[in-house]
Formats: structure tokens, sequence, C-alpha cells
């Protein structure tokens, strides 16, 4: 083998090693690496890597709603347009926030609404899929039967946020469904709708069990502004 080609061969060895210690470091076990590496090439693959933001519109229910999250530094603004008015909630990745139709604002550092809202953000832009980039823990659980499908299941917790299970589908490898267990009752929501958008396939429509689903209408990737992200002056935001 000729020295140059010896030379690269070495280089992309080191450099599947890297990532390899990154993933792991994260938190993720070799199993749930392997399921992970399926469904991100089932849905895009290296496109993940070009996302810079994410902003989405649809209806929750019939309010429709308008959402930004950042896949780089994870952060979440989704405004909501409820019967009694305007609803905003937002995460800056260290606090959460909203404001209320009259313009009242409540949130801030308490450990559970951040951790809730720390897990919005980070499963709203399927973070699972950059181990190496947003903190978490994943672990597989093995595989489980409902509907007269087979899946394979994982529990994923971003640092300081909820878990959830994720349900990937066998045959597709595409996410099916999530169950969030830290509130009193599980949440289970289904996935469907998967559409090409850009250089990712996602979901268009998520159906909340026993609730409303949301339906997205409009998905684009502009690079995140992180202006929007930010406490209200109020809240000890930027000024």
């Amino acid at each position: 083998m000729k020295s140059s080609n010896r030379m690269l061969v070495l280089a992309l060895g080191l450099a599947l090693a890297c990532a390899a210690v990154t993933a792991h470091a994260q938190g993720y076990s070799k199993a749930a690496q392997a399921v992970l590496a399926r469904a991100r090439a089932a849905s895009g693959g290296t496109g993940w890597n070009f996302l810079r933001g994410w902003h989405e519109t649809g209806k929750q229910g019939t309010a429709a709603y308008e959402s930004w999250f950042d896949p780089l530094r994870l952060g979440m603004r989704v405004e909501t347009h409820a019967p009694d008015g305007l609803h905003v909630r937002g995460f800056n990745g260290q606090g959460e926030w909203r404001i209320l139709p009259g313009g009242a604002t409540t949130g801030g550092a308490e450990r559970a609404p951040v951790a809730e809202a720390r897990a919005a953000a980070f499963f709203g832009v399927y973070g699972f899929f950059y181990p190496g980039r947003l903190d978490a823990q994943g672990e597989y659980v093995g595989v489980r039967q409902a509907g007269g499908r087979s899946f394979e299941v994982l529990n994923v917790k971003p640092w300081n946020g909820n878990a959830r299970e994720l349900w990937f589908d066998r045959k597709t490898h595409l996410l099916a469904r999530t169950v969030d267990r830290s509130g009193p009752q599980p949440v289970v929501v289904e996935l469907s709708d998967y559409r090409k958008v850009g250089p990712v396939r996602v979901a268009f429509r998520y159906a909340v069990e026993g609730g409303e689903a949301r339906q997205v209408e409009s998905l684009a990737f502009p690079p995140a502004d992180r202006e929007m992200f930010s406490l209200p002056r109020s809240l000890g935001g930027a000024k």
C-alpha cells in the first residue's frame, strides 16, 4: 500500500474511532446506537448534519401554531393561537418561560418545567440523531409488539430533561411512537404521515392517545435565531 493511501486509511480509522468514542461518551449503549443508525439512514442519513434551524406551522387540534427550534444548541419557541388568545412558550437552553394571552409572563429555572421544556426542545428536532452534539443517555429496551407491528424500543433521556421511550418500526426503521412516562399517566404519541422535506424525512402527524393530534402544515430549516428563545425581560431576559 502506498504511503499516501496508508495515511488516508489511518486517518479514516481514527475519525471513525473518535466518532464512536464520542457517541459512547454521550451515554448511548451500542445496541441503542445500532437502532438509531438504522433510523437515521431511513430518514435522511447525513442530511441531518445540514440542519441549522427548524420552523414549523400547523394545527394542534383546531388551534393554529407556529414553532421554532434550534438543533445545534437546543432552543424552542412555540406560539399557539388558542380560543382565549395567543400563548407563547419558550426555552433558551437553560430557562423555560411563557407569555400568557393577557401579556403576563411566567417561568424561570425551576427543575420540573425546565426538564419538560428541555425534552420538548430535544425531541422536537429528533435530537437523538445527534449523539455527539446533544448530551443524552440512550438504552435499548427490547422488541415490542403492538397493533400487529413489531418495534425496537429505546429509552432516551436528554441531560436534565425528561426521558421518553422511542418505538422504531422494525420494517421501515422510522420512529412510529413515543411514550412519556414522567407524569402520573403515560403520554403516548403515534407518528405518521412521513414526508421528505429538504434533506430529511420526518413525520407530519403526531396523534396523542386520548388527546388532540398535531398536524404539521409546513416545515423549513432556516438558521435558528437565538434571540427568539430569550426569556422575556420581566424574567431577566435580554434587554
